[in-house]
């Protein structure tokens, strides 16, 4: 890849894409920015997650079957982002590669500048592919849009007093999540992940799903939201 790209993984909450029926004025918004961006010499890989889609699959096979295992549900998971992640694909027709990653730790064999991944194994959410494929393309920040503005020391719908956060260490951040991975799991980026990201270096943008303030994090380096680093 030419240093004239600079490359960019997001992490796309399907909260956003679909957050009860799918949402073609966000989709349009989000396609929008992003083919301005890569006119501007951008290279993107979106990864994006199953959102209330995945849940609502995963509380229904629950309630037909006892003793549903993890993986299961996980797998159920994956099928969502990808059925999702193939939405977000055809919305930006031609100028998208010609098909979702299969797996998003193969990123780095596409040349296309603009790649859409949904999950790919089990055990994690599409959150740890965000932070592999930061790693295989060399992209120090994964940007994490979602239904979720900031990180907060508590749930901000339950606690009127919650804190949010402009910026948080790793160690900080992982103090307010679970320290394991369950199906289904809603935290702003899940612990598997962050523990990844730690590990690597990776610094994540957290921020709501607002296309000006993705374009501004774009143009600036800084916006609305939560810095983890």
């Amino acid at each position: 890849m030419s240093e004239s790209h600079k490359t960019i993984v997001i992490s796309l909450g399907g909260s956003l894409v679909v957050p009860d029926v799918p949402d073609a004025d966000f989709v349009r918004s989000f396609v929008r920015t992003i083919q301005h961006k890569v006119d501007e010499g951008y290279r993107f890989l979106i990864i994006v997650g199953g959102g209330k889609t995945c849940r609502r699959y995963q509380d229904a096979l629950t309630q037909i079957r006892e003793n549903v295992s993890n993986d299961e549900l996980d797998w159920l998971g994956i099928f969502t982002t990808q059925f999702n992640a193939q939405f977000v694909r055809l919305a930006f027709g031609s100028d998208a590669y010609e098909s979702i990653v299969g797996d998003p730790y193969d990123v780095a064999d596409i040349e296309n500048s603009i790649m859409i991944a949904g999950g790919a194994k089990p055990g994690n959410s599409t959150d740890l592919g965000a932070v592999r494929a930061a790693e295989k393309l060399s992209a120090s920040t994964v940007i994490n849009m979602s239904n979720i503005s900031h990180v907060y020391d508590s749930d901000p719908r339950a606690n009127p007093d919650a804190e949010k956060f402009e910026n948080l260490t790793w160690s900080q951040y992982r103090s307010y999540i679970p320290k394991e991975w369950l199906p289904g799991l809603s935290t702003p980026f899940d612990p598997i992940a962050s523990k990844k990201a730690e590990e690597l270096g990776v610094t994540v943008a957290i921020m709501n799903g607002d296309v000006v303030n993705l374009e501004q994090y774009l143009n600036t380096g800084s916006a609305e939201g939560t810095i983890i680093s």
